[in-house]
């Protein structure tokens, strides 16, 4: 009797051990991706696919799943120390943003496709701002970014990888150049105004010559225009009073003088 209850018991736990046995081997085998990324199955070494997202079931210890992500990652690429085409030392700095849009070739083609990119970006972007000059890198900002897309995208399009823009965020100048370009701000502001000057002066000497041309053909107008500046001036509180003399009196003593000489 009491070897047939331990006859029982010893099949229970066969029992019992396999079926742990069984949800392990399950539980190893179904793994679950997310709508956001793909597992990229190996077998024995070789590619089988690209899977999910939902319930994927694989072998164990025979397959090897990768997670990818494919959502737009944000790279931050650090300062970078440059010198620009016409000798001007500057430090910049860029974002990148990029998305996985073939997983097999993520991760077959490249070890680690964000640190790939991250280097491929840095030295790009020293490229590109090493053969602007400064006032293209600070003026042409959308030019740039453009250039610097197009030259990662078509370099990490081999890995499966889509750059969708890249965007220099900060240029940092020294500090004599800064001071040189405020005089230089400063001397063209002071340059226009002088223009702008030189111009009122102009047209105002256009209408101060018209307005001769005018009185010299009416004498009687520029009479009448000192009698307006006498009203202007006797608007004003001060204790001088003007008298005007008429100019044709003044001209009859002239003619009388003449005559007598």
């Amino acid at each position: 009797m009491l070897r047939g209850i331990l006859d029982v018991l010893f099949n229970m736990g066969s029992y019992v051990g396999a079926l742990i046995i069984l949800v392990v081997i399950l539980a190893a085998a179904l793994r679950i991706i997310p709508e956001y990324q793909r597992g990229v199955v190996f077998r024995l070494g070789r590619f089988v696919g690209a899977k999910g997202p939902g319930l994927v079931i694989v072998i164990p210890v025979i397959d090897k799943l990768y997670k990818v992500d494919l959502r737009v990652v944000t790279l931050d690429v650090p300062y970078q120390e440059v010198i620009t085409k016409d000798n001007v030392p500057v430090k910049v700095n860029a974002v990148v943003y990029f998305r996985v849009i073939d997983p097999a070739k993520s991760v077959i083609e490249v070890e680690n496709y964000i640190m790939a990119t991250s280097q491929l970006s840095q030295t790009t972007l020293r490229s590109v701002v090493g053969r602007a000059e400064l006032d293209d890198v600070l003026s042409a900002r959308d030019k740039i970014n453009l250039e610097l897309q197009q030259i990662i995208d078509e370099r990490t399009d081999p890995w499966g990888i889509k750059v969708s823009a890249v965007e220099v965020k900060e240029l940092e100048l020294p500090e004599g150049m800064k001071r040189a370009m405020a005089r230089q701000a400063e001397a063209e502001r002071e340059r226009r105004a002088k223009i702008i000057a030189a111009e009122g002066e102009l047209q105002a000497a256009e209408k101060l010559t018209q307005a001769a041309v005018m009185m010299e053909g009416s004498p009687i107008t520029l009479q009448l225009r000192y009698l307006q500046t006498l009203k202007e001036v006797a608007a004003e509180n001060n204790s001088t009073t003007l008298f005007p003399i008429p100019i044709d009196l003044m001209k009859a003593f002239m003619d009388q003088r003449g005559k007598k000489d």
